[in-house]
């Protein structure tokens, strides 16, 4: 006998926060069955980092809202997953149980182990893909491996564009059962900080999935036909601004790729939809390399641990103009423009020494669209050792591209205040300022601003030895 005297399903979410374009709960809702939607919280020591939980909070807040709206709710609780579902379906007289899935390996293990678990109960899990384009593995070479490059990938990918499925629309209703079963409220997951830090973040975001679907058709109506001019400009808003959006799921990257497709231009975004695609697929392929570089060669790279430079960085302190207004970007509203992320990812691994696992790190802890796959092919893309790496001799200098992209010096003056009076001619080198341009500018370097924590040339030509001395190692 049940606790609830109608016959339901499960709905588990995980990152599919949202209505439309949802596989699992469309499944649900066309059972004819009543349908209650579960998010299962981990065990602590299992939480994502600190910006992503506040954007977590908000975005449970929203999706609860919105089933409310269908006549339905958000049941929350808190346990090990498979333990947590087997209750809760016991609860509820559930048989079947729909997801999404997610392709990271912890994720997959965990979809795994409830399945088999629960179906030894009786109860039937079934998984959708509701968050890639392609699953993993159905994108091949023509000999049958996994691709180890981006523009064959890209090519395949464009090649299949036409068997794309429409996004679904979300349900008119959703049915309720007769009783509810008990919930966590979002407030007892403790998600937002105690010590609000997150001022910056909600001035620059709203979460949920109806902001995510207005930002997604502002974009489509006009930025993108001029994203290949703007994404790589930090000074302007030129990108999607989608990225959280897409991590958490409330908005499908089908969703993103229809509503971009037919607009003029649009091919260069589409792309970089496709590039999300490849780190997943990557991932799931090496699902070691979040930790472990995946050419193996790098495990003897001599790195050099350096608490005081690492913090320099992850503060904004770097003395060079670029790298600390993204840094600080970051840190004010946990986001940062994806040109700035190679630029400073490569000052870590290249101007400093220091492991790109620490960077890759820093970055899960205070990015709210902290994904682990695009993260950690970013962080391995920089530091040469991942696939289709940049070659490890590419490093960049931060006075060049603070200049190219950033060239009257409008992104620094928004991040780094000290330098705000600053000229353009010398915003991203102010130590080449003569005394009275800094007097003018009210710049005293070392005391207002500080000098930089390496010389670019020295530290390139220190970055080239020590990928010689890795190499003489093998």
């Amino acid at each position: 006998m049940t606790d609830i005297n109608r016959e339901s399903v499960l709905v588990w979410l995980r990152l599919d926060l949202r209505l439309a374009d949802h596989p699992a709960f469309a499944a649900a809702v066309a059972s004819g069955l009543a349908v209650v939607p579960v998010f299962v919280w981990p065990p602590r020591g299992e939480m994502p980092g600190a910006a992503a939980r506040w954007w977590l909070h908000q975005s449970l807040m929203r999706l609860d809202e919105s089933l409310r709206e269908k006549g339905s709710r958000l049941v929350i609780r808190r346990g090990a997953a498979a333990e947590t579902l087997i209750e809760l379906a016991r609860e509820v007289g559930a048989r079947r149980i729909f997801c999404n899935r997610v392709y990271e390996a912890a994720e997959l293990e965990r979809e795994a182990d409830v399945a088999e678990r629960l179906s030894a109960r009786g109860i039937a899990v079934e998984g959708f893909n509701g968050s890639l384009l392609f699953e993993p593995g159905s994108i091949r070479t023509t000999s049958g491996g996994s691709f180890q490059v981006f523009t064959p990938f890209w090519r395949a990918c464009w090649n299949e564009r036409d068997a794309l499925r429409r996004p679904l629309k979300a349900p008119a209703a959703i049915l309720a059962p007769r009783k509810w079963p008990r919930s966590l409220a979002v407030d007892d997951l403790e998600l937002e900080p105690r010590i609000d830090w997150a001022a910056g973040m909600r001035a620059a975001w709203t979460p949920g999935e109806k902001a995510a679907q207005a930002r997604l058709r502002g974009f489509a109506r006009g930025p993108v036909q001029h994203y290949a001019e703007d994404r790589d400009r930090p000074d302007h808003d030129g990108t999607s601004r989608l990225s959280p959006h897409l991590h958490f799921g409330e908005i499908s990257v089908l969703q993103a790729w229809h509503a971009a497709a037919g607009a003029l231009g649009a091919e260069v975004y589409l792309r970089q939809l496709a590039w999300r695609e490849f780190a997943h697929h990557v991932l799931h392929a090496h699902p070691k390399s979040p930790g472990q570089a995946i050419h193996a060669e790098f495990g003897n790279f001599p790195w050099r641990r350096n608490q005081r430079r690492l913090r320099a960085w992850q503060q904004g302190r770097t003395g060079y103009p670029f790298v600390d207004a993204a840094m600080r970007q970051l840190w004010s509203t946990g986001w940062m423009h994806n040109r700035a992320r190679m630029v400073v990812a490569s000052f870590l691994v290249k101007h400093l020494l220091i492991p790109w696992q620490d960077g890759a790190a820093w970055f899960m802890d205070t990015l709210v669209d902290a994904d682990l796959a695009n993260n950690t092919m970013g962080w391995q893309w920089v530091a040469g050792c991942g696939m289709d790496a940049a070659p490890y001799f590419r490093v960049f200098n931060p006075i060049l591209q603070g200049t190219k992209f950033d060239p009257d010096g409008e992104y620094v003056r928004r991040w780094v205040q000290e330098l705000h009076g600053m000229p353009a001619e010398f915003i991203h080198a102010p130590w080449n300022a003569p005394a009275r341009v800094l007097a003018a500018a009210g710049v005293r370097l070392g005391v207002d601003y500080p000098r930089p924590l390496v010389d670019h040339a020295e530290a390139r030509r220190a970055a080239l030895a020590a990928f010689g001395e890795m190499r003489g190692r093998r």
